[in-house]
C-alpha cells in the first residue's frame, strides 16, 4: 500500500500549469506554479512547517506549547495543520481587511483568532504586529513565530519551492514572477535559482500603498507611500527581514482593481480558481510583457485558493461597491438593477426625524426619498439633516414633512449614464429611477462615478 503517515507529508510537489488565454499577448511560455494543491491550499504550508520544525529543533518550541502568529490567513492555516499533528495550541492575529472565509477556516481548524484594525501604524499597540508580540509575552510556554523576520520562512522555499521549479522546467526557467508580502517565497526561490543560473530574472509584484518598490529602487523608506489597500497577501508597510532585496531584480506595482479583475479572469478563462495575490502576480506579468522574448520560460507563482475570497473578489456586489466590476452600464436602469436585491428605503412624511436617523444608520445610506401614497414628495439628505440638527436640539422629534427637501428627480430607466452625470451634481446627490408602473429605485452619485471609471 502507498500512503502518507500524516497530512504534513503531502506538502510540496505542486504542479506547473501553462497559462494559455491570458498569456496570448505575451511572447514567452508562461507557466503557473499552482500552490493550491498543498493541504492547506496555499504556498504558506511550506514555510509554516519549516518554522515549527526549526523552533522545535533549537528548543524555542516545547511540548504542549502555544504558537502565536500575525497572519493574513494562509500562514495561519499552514500553522494550524502543523499544530494539529504536533500537538500545539495556535493563536492567530489577523487584520480586519482579511476575508471572513479566512477567519472562519482558521477557527474550523481549532485556532483562536484575534482580529485587529488594518488602518493603524505598525507600532500602534492595536496593530496585528503589536498584538501578536503582546500575546506571546503574556501566554505561558508560547512562541511568537514571526513569519516576517523568521528566516526559516525563506529557508523553506530555498529547500523546496526553488528546487521544484528548477527541476520541473529542466533548468530552462528565465524569469520568476511572484507577489511579495513577507518576502520568504521570492527570497528563497530567488536565491536558489540564481545559484543555479545568475541570469534568471527575479521579479516581485507589489501593490499601491506598499513600500517595497520605492525602497528597492531608491533605498528610501518613504512613509508617504503607505496607505490602506484592498489586495490581500502582498505589500507591506514594514521591511521584513525575509525580503532579500539583493536577489530581486525589480518590482512592479499593480492596482487593487486590476488585481481583482485578473483574479476573476483566471477562474473564468483558465479554470484556475486562485486568490487575490495570484491575480496581482498575473497582472504584473502582463504589464511587463515587453520584457519577454519567444524563448523565455516565465514561472509565476499562484499563492492560494479562491475559496478564501468567495465573499469578496468573487462576489459581484462587493466588486461593484468598490468600482471593480467591469459591467457595461449604459442606462439608469442598468445601475438601478445592481440594487434590485436590496429594498428601496423610504420615509413617510408624517414619520419623525428620529426614524430617518435610525434608517440611515441601519442601512448605511445618505439620502432617503419621502413618499406619500407612492408619490415622490420629498427627500431627506444626511448633510442637510446634520446642519439642521446643529441648529435645533429638538429636531429629532419633528416630522419629516417639516424638514424635508425637494424630491429627488425621477428619471426613466432608459436615461443614459452621461445624462445622469449632468443631473446629479453638488445639489442633487441622487435620482429615483422609474423601473415600472409601481417600482422605482435610487441611483446615487457614487453609482455614476463607479460606472464612469
Amino acid at each position: 500500500m502507498k500512503y502518507y503517515e500524516n497530512i504534513l507529508e503531502t506538502i510540496g510537489n505542486t504542479p506547473l500549469v501553462r497559462i494559455n488565454k491570458l498569456a496570448e499577448g505575451v511572447s514567452a511560455t508562461v507557466l503557473a506554479k499552482v500552490e493550491t494543491t498543498n493541504p492547506g491550499n496555499s504556498v504558506k504550508d511550506r514555510m509554516a512547517l519549516q518554522m515549527i520544525e526549526d523552533a522545535e529543533a533549537d528548543g524555542r518550541l516545547k511540548p504542549g506549547g502555544t504558537v502565536v502568529e500575525g497572519t493574513s490567513g494562509n500562514t495561519g492555516m499552514g500553522l494550524a495543520l502543523a499544530c494539529i499533528i504536533k500537538g500545539y495550541k495556535l493563536i492567530c492575529v489577523l487584520a480586519d481587511k482579511q476575508s471572513k472565509e479566512k477567519v472562519d477556516i482558521l477557527r474550523a481548524m481549532g485556532a483562536e483568532c484575534v482580529v485587529c484594525p488594518t488602518n493603524v501604524e505598525p507600532e500602534d499597540p492595536r496593530s496585528y504586529y503589536s498584538v501578536s508580540k503582546r500575546l506571546a509575552e503574556e501566554t505561558p510556554n508560547s512562541i511568537y513565530i514571526d513569519q516576517y523576520n523568521n528566516l526559516s520562512n525563506r529557508k523553506a522555499h530555498y529547500l523546496t519551492t526553488g528546487p521544484e521549479i528548477w527541476e520541473q522546467t529542466e533548468g530552462k526557467i528565465t524569469h520568476f514572477v511572484v507577489g511579495v508580502g513577507t518576502g520568504g517565497t521570492i527570497s528563497g526561490v530567488g536565491r536558489y535559482l540564481k545559484e543555479k543560473n545568475p541570469d534568471i530574472k527575479i521579479w516581485g509584484i507589489d501593490t499601491y500603498g506598499s513600500v517595497f518598490k520605492k525602497y528597492h529602487e531608491t533605498g528610501i523608506f518613504d512613509e508617504n507611500e503607505i496607505y490602506p489597500y484592498i489586495t490581500e497577501g502582498i505589500g507591506e508597510d514594514i521591511l521584513p527581514k525575509n525580503v532579500d532585496f539583493e536577489v530581486i531584480d525589480m518590482f512592479e506595482k499593480v492596482t487593487d482593481k486590476e488585481a481583482a479583475i485578473m483574479t476573476r479572469r483566471l477562474a473564468r478563462e483558465e479554470g484556475i480558481f486562485v486568490g487575490n495575490s495570484a491575480g496581482s502576480a498575473m497582472q504584473g506579468l502582463v504589464q511587463l510583457k515587453e520584457h519577454f522574448g519567444p524563448d523565455d520560460i516565465v514561472v509565476v507563482l499562484f499563492h492560494d485558493h479562491g475559496s478564501r475570497y468567495v465573499g469578496k473578489i468573487f462576489n459581484d456586489d462587493w466588486m461593484r461597491e468598490r468600482g471593480f466590476l467591469t459591467d457595461e452600464h449604459k442606462t439608469a436602469g442598468d445601475l438601478a438593477a445592481g440594487h434590485e436585491s436590496k429594498p428601496l428605503v423610504t420615509l413617510g412624511r408624517r414619520e419623525l426625524v428620529s426614524h430617518a436617523v435610525a434608517k440611515m444608520k441601519q442601512f448605511s445610506i445618505s439620502q432617503i426619498p419621502v413618499l406619500d401614497e407612492g408619490e415622490n414628495v420629498g427627500t431627506i439628505d444626511e448633510s442637510h439633516l446634520f446642519k439642521l440638527m446643529c441648529e435645533d436640539n429638538d429636531l429629532i422629534n419633528k416630522t419629516i414633512e417639516e424638514v424635508m427637501q425637494a424630491p429627488l428627480p425621477l428619471v426613466a430607466a432608459s436615461t443614459e449614464i452621461k445624462e445622469l452625470a449632468r443631473i446629479i451634481d453638488k445639489d442633487t446627490p441622487a435620482v429615483l429611477v422609474k423601473l415600472s408602473n409601481d417600482k422605482m429605485h435610487i441611483v446615487t452619485r457614487h453609482d455614476v462615478i463607479s460606472a464612469l471609471q
